[in-house]
């Protein structure tokens, strides 16, 4: 189907230049564009007709649709054969701006034929003019009057005039917004400024948290150790017999002292690793012999009760580079709790590779209470404690995991957890086969 042409205007004077100015005005505003529209087709059209018509006069310029009628085509050029290669040369300037104004500016050429620029604009939507609004629309372009030059200057003023209005509205928009934008900069400023003020205050109170606790641990132990020790020369007759009451007291005193040096303890590693001032042992760890030891500090806690402990190496867990200590320390945290909270059942203890990551994977599963999804996280917030049977009966210090979890941060690795209420929870701490530089203490 042929693009349905709407006129056709011969080009050989700076009047035609004014008439194919006006007339693509109209056309566009017949095709519904709108007037912003209307300013960009007719400049383009007659900036690239001004320059073609001064450089070569007899052009052409077509006005028509294509053939889908999804846009208004421009099509300026023609004219006598080429006799040299100066008069094939083009409006740069022109069909820059064009360029800008149009959604598309070709340059076609056929050889010794005069170029061809052809440039396109999309219809606006829902404007697709039917074949008859196409014939009257080119009846009507046939029979208009052409515009004289004061008429078309007096409408390019207006439009200049116009264009300028909404520049200015633009501009005082424009200036009420970097106003707007300059009152948030100052409000930012202040807020990092105030930020900045509270996050060093933070900084100060975290330190001297770290200092108390520091200093608080190193005083009580002396004393919580005397206190053990002074129960442990009662316990065994070193000052004569006890009464079956004195007796319970006392026990009741050593427990007490061992919890709170327990809790001291605690509070003491976690105010050197949030100091800084943590040591790292660095050699390889085998697993199996780090079982073995665990096996024979911990198999006590099962003794006389209704739970069994398994200790598991996978084949082929070959050493690897860390700190035993601390590993050691991490996984006594976990089985004590597994213990601690599972009345009957198994509590197993693994350890395997995990190639695609190069890391050794240690693993405790219990078969005891579980953790709902929503403590999952509280478990490892330091104090924090799941409210249970089990806990009033066994109680802890709530330090224990957030400990495992910053220590296992420090050896490069992670600790995490998965658990079924009523189930059992299995709890895995992730270490890599070598720590980097930046853990190395």
């Amino acid at each position: 189907m042929n693009n349905p042409k709407l006129l056709s205007l011969g080009l050989n004077r700076q009047q035609d230049v004014v008439v194919v100015r006006q007339r693509a005005r109209e056309i566009s505003g017949a095709l519904g564009f709108g007037v912003q529209d209307q300013v960009r087709i007719a400049t383009a059209v007659s900036e690239v007709a001004r320059a073609l018509t001064q450089a070569a006069p007899g052009r052409r310029a077509t006005f028509a649709l294509s053939a889908d009628g999804s846009q208004l085509e421009v099509t300026i050029g023609g004219g006598a054969a080429l006799t040299d290669e100066s008069s094939d040369s083009l409006p740069e300037l022109a069909i820059v701006s064009a360029h800008r104004l149009m959604d598309s500016c070709e340059v076609q050429r056929e050889p010794g034929q005069p170029p061809l620029i052809v440039m396109k604009k999309r219809m606006p939507p829902h404007a697709r003019p039917t074949a008859a609004q196409i014939a009257a629309l080119t009846a009507e372009l046939a029979s208009s009057p052409e515009a004289s030059t004061f008429a078309e200057v007096q409408q390019q003023n207006q439009e200049l005039v116009s264009t300028l209005a909404e520049l200015r509205e633009r501009q005082e928009d424009l200036l009420s917004l970097t106003r707007e934008l300059e009152d948030t900069n100052r409000g930012i400023v202040a807020l990092y400024a105030e930020i900045e003020e509270k996050a060093e205050r933070l900084r100060r109170a975290d330190e001297m948290k770290s200092r108390f606790l520091s200093n608080t641990s190193h005083e009580l132990r002396t004393p919580l150790s005397s206190i053990r020790a002074l129960a442990k020369l009662l316990l065994d007759r070193m000052d004569g017999e006890l009464t079956v009451e004195q007796e319970r007291q006392v026990r009741f005193i050593e427990v007490a002292a061992s919890d709170l040096s327990e809790l001291v303890n605690d509070l003491l590693d976690l105010a050197k690793i949030e100091a800084g001032k943590v040591d790292l042992l660095h050699a390889p760890v085998v697993p199996d012999n780090l079982f073995r030891v665990l096996k024979g500090t911990l198999l006590p806690l099962v003794d006389g009760t209704t739970v069994e402990m398994i200790f598991d190496v996978a084949d082929h867990v070959a050493p690897f580079d860390s700190d035993e200590g601390k590993i050691s320390q991490i996984l006594r945290n976990f089985i004590s709790n597994a213990v601690k909270f599972t009345e009957r059942g198994v509590v197993r203890i693994t350890a395997s590779n995990d190639v695609a990551a190069d890391a050794v994977v240690f693993s405790v599963s219990d078969s005891g209470i579980g953790i709902s999804p929503e403590n999952l996280q509280l478990i490892f917030e330091e104090f924090s404690q799941i409210e249970h049977p089990l806990q009033r009966r066994s109680k802890g210090t709530g330090l224990g995991l957030p400990l495992c979890r910053k220590l296992a941060a420090l050896l490069g690795g992670e600790v995490d957890v998965t658990s079924t209420p009523g189930v059992g929870s299995t709890f895995t701490l992730t270490l890599p086969r070598h720590i980097g530089a930046a853990n190395r203490l």
